[in-house]
């Protein structure tokens, strides 16, 4: 049975660390390291890890590098054969683990095995619907545009996926071994799956259960936005420097489909003038993205403008009716496909 080495990342999140770790205790697929790295916290986050007593917990300190930066460090002390990440404010379903180094064994050819995940508030209650990645046949130009992967905690990997991306720097005094590049406070992760696809042969694949569950945090939205919008231009600036022809091809397009998703994120945190002027922008970027994509553009197009120009009272009714039937679609689609599956 191959060690799989869990990666937590911890900064500020003592509200929910140890849901987040005991969903991690609870996996059914018991051959696990805990790694959890303190990366400068300042809250008591810490000071919960440490009442777990199980001997498969190890905390790592470490002065304040970011996301990246402590993902880095968890990959640098891991000593499975395949590597998880959960953010220090997510849970994992029971059977996470185990499903996912049975999806790795039973296809030699995917480095990188996800899942869907399922959206959940910061009470920890279910918010009814779910992110649907694509599941199969994820492309550079896919990437360019998009988080395949869809979130920080839903992916297992191979360690040789890692060996074959690490470069050399030396950015806190002496050189070490990278693999998410630390210039990247957002976005690392985009990064990281671009550069495997361009640099690698190995696939990235998703499973189609609800394996994680994505909490959704509201504060300080809006500007995040943005920051986001920021991110993603550097990645394709450093993509470019290194696959120039690829990004000259793909670009706009992908630039489309950023501008979509941060519109949707927009619709979701309730900014409707935000949600406007980005599917607006997004549109006249590429309006191919209605021929292409025409449901979810669409549908993101309406929810914009019904965020902006209705009074609250009548979108949040319009939200509450939507949201239903797109989360019941969404399990249905799930559901559906696990018994083709099995």
């Amino acid at each position: 049975m191959k060690k799989v080495s869990v990666i937590i990342p911890v900064y500020g999140v003592e509200n929910y660390i140890a849901a987040t770790v005991q969903s991690v205790l609870d996996q059914t697929y018991k051959n696990i390291e805990i790694l959890i790295i303190d990366d400068a916290t300042q809250d008591k986050s810490i000071e919960i890890c440490q009442q777990f007593t199980d001997s498969r917990i190890k905390i790592i300190h470490q002065a304040n590098r970011g996301l990246a930066g402590a993902r880095n460090t968890g990959i640098r002390h891991a000593q499975g054969e395949y590597l998880a990440f959960i953010d220090g404010d997510d849970l994992w379903a029971p059977q996470k683990l185990e499903k996912h180094v049975a999806h790795l064994e039973n296809s030699p050819n995917v480095g990188i095995s996800f899942s869907r995940s399922l959206f959940i508030d910061e009470a920890g209650k279910s918010l009814g619907t779910y992110q649907m990645p694509k599941l199969t046949g994820i492309t550079t130009p896919y990437l360019l545009g998009r988080n395949a992967v869809g979130n920080g905690s839903a992916a297992v990997i191979r360690r040789e996926v890692f060996e074959a991306i690490k470069f050399q720097d030396n950015l806190h005094g002496t050189v070490e071994d990278f693999y998410f590049d630390e210039h990247f406070r957002r976005s690392e992760d985009m990064e990281c799956w671009i550069r495997i696809s361009i640099q690698t042969d190995w696939l990235l694949e998703g499973i189609s259960e609800a394996l994680t569950l994505y909490r959704v945090n509201s504060s300080g939205l809006s500007a995040d936005i943005f920051k986001q919008l920021d991110s993603w231009d550097q990645v394709i600036e450093k993509t470019r420097s290194y696959a120039k022809e690829i990004v000259a091809q793909w670009e706009k397009q992908a630039r489309a489909y950023q501008l979509q998703y941060l519109a949707r994120n927009a619709v979701r945190l309730k900014a409707g003038s935000i949600a406007v002027q980005l599917i607006n922008l997004a549109l006249v970027t590429n309006w191919r993205i209605l021929l292409e994509k025409p449901r979810g553009t669409i549908l993101t197009f309406v929810a914009a403008y019904f965020l902006w120009l209705l009074p609250q009272s009548i979108y949040s009714l319009i939200e509450t009716l939507g949201l239903k039937v797109t989360g019941a679609n969404q399990k249905r689609r799930i559901l559906t496909e696990q018994l083709l599956i099995n």
